[in-house]
């Protein structure tokens, strides 16, 4: 489990502190059965956003990842009316495997990017966002508050870009601008079996060529379409490299960065291949096995959403995000009146929610924690 920089956390003991040297055993290590059984009995929450035009197969891509029938698919075109405008709905389901129980929450927003007119489309997303950081924060200045506050905030938002082949459209570029302030970003090419294999390392990675001696063209640099256009564009996209807390947390998610977006291909469907259920689908060229990275790079976003980031995902939206958005809420207090040990704030207003003033409070924090040390 990686630890996430936190900017309200308490200052961590020097290390220059000499250690105890010990005559005995204690059962130091027995906090780590105890934090297992609490964790076991409370479960997990997990809260995801997909975004993306109709037909890119977000629905199919959630049933993918947790392999269960989270969202029910529906075939563009069959009798399923396009939204006139963006609207967001949200489904929960509690997954239970191997005794640890995982209470899921996934928002979907059709409607997004499917209009002739685009302009501010972002808005009911935004503002969506940052009204459940708004609801954690009213129960959090309650003088009496839940003993566990319920935490709708969004982890982690799974951008899905049309496989066009070419580079970031202008909306992509918009909205990703907007969205990592706020959240946790993956971007990811949807339906990446539309594109061959070379189409998706051009559409991904292209190599600069500089002349050499005697005019020989060289290779200097691989350069994604994407990745450059997110760097050009200043678009922070989850895991930030700012947040990379040792060599280890550096080496992986530098693989990670490296490799986004990841190509993807979703399926709910077993079939049969060479003896083994796969999942996978079928053509009439063959199977695309969702599951095999020689066909599609799923197992890279599963792995980083579920098995190797989902508490770091978690971490960072409550450290970082949400810590953002209290401030910049606490910072307009100073207007309202207050009474004894209260902070009498006001609620949000829908335009605060859609815009609100960017901070650099994550910065701050991450300088602040490598300077104690």
């Amino acid at each position: 489990m990686r630890r996430s920089p936190s900017p309200c956390s308490s200052r961590p003991s020097s290390p220059r502190t000499p250690p105890c040297e010990m005559f005995g055993h204690v059962g130091i290590e027995a906090v780590l059965d105890q934090l297992k059984i609490k964790a076991m009995k409370m479960g997990f929450e997990f809260n995801v956003m997909v975004v993306g035009q109709s037909g890119l197969g977000k629905s199919t891509m959630v049933n993918t990842l947790f392999k269960s029938k989270v969202w029910k698919s529906s075939v563009p075109g069959l009798g399923v009316p396009t939204p006139q405008t963006l609207q967001l709905h949200s489904v929960t389901h509690v997954i239970e495997e191997k005794g640890v129980k995982l209470k899921l929450t996934v928002t979907d927003t059709p409607g997004f990017g499917d209009q002739i007119n685009n302009d501010k489309c972002w808005d009911p997303i935004l503002g969506y966002i940052n009204e459940q950081y708004e609801q954690y924060l009213q129960e959090e200045i309650l003088i009496t508050r839940q003993r566990h506050i319920p935490d709708t905030r969004v982890h982690c938002c799974v951008y899905f870009v049309p496989p066009t082949g070419h580079c970031l459209r202008p909306l992509d570029i918009e909205f990703l601008q907007r969205l990592c302030r706020t959240v946790n970003v993956v971007p990811v090419i949807a339906r990446a079996d539309s594109l061959t294999i070379e189409e998706r390392e051009a559409f991904r990675h292209r190599v600069l060529w500089v002349p050499g001696r005697a005019g020989t063209p060289l290779a200097v640099e691989n350069v994604g379409r994407i990745q450059q256009n997110l760097r050009t564009h200043c678009i922070d996209v989850y895991p930030q490299k700012c947040f990379d807390e040792d060599i280890n947390d550096r080496v992986l998610n530098s693989k990670i960065r490296d490799r986004i977006p990841f190509a993807v291909v979703g399926a709910d469907r077993e079939h049969l291949v060479n003896g083994k259920c796969v999942l996978g689908r079928k053509t009439k060229w063959g199977i695309i096995e969702v599951e095999n990275m020689e066909h599609c790079e799923f197992p890279l976003l599963r792995d980083l959403l579920i098995r190797s980031h989902l508490q770091d995902l978690k971490d960072i939206t409550h450290n970082v995000h949400y810590e953002n958005y209290r401030v910049l809420r606490l910072n307009e207090s100073h207007l309202l009146p207050r009474g004894p040990g209260w902070v009498n704030l006001a609620p949000a207003s829908p335009g605060q929610l859609t815009n609100p003033r960017p901070l650099k409070v994550c910065r701050q924090a991450q300088d602040d924690s490598e300077d104690e040390f």
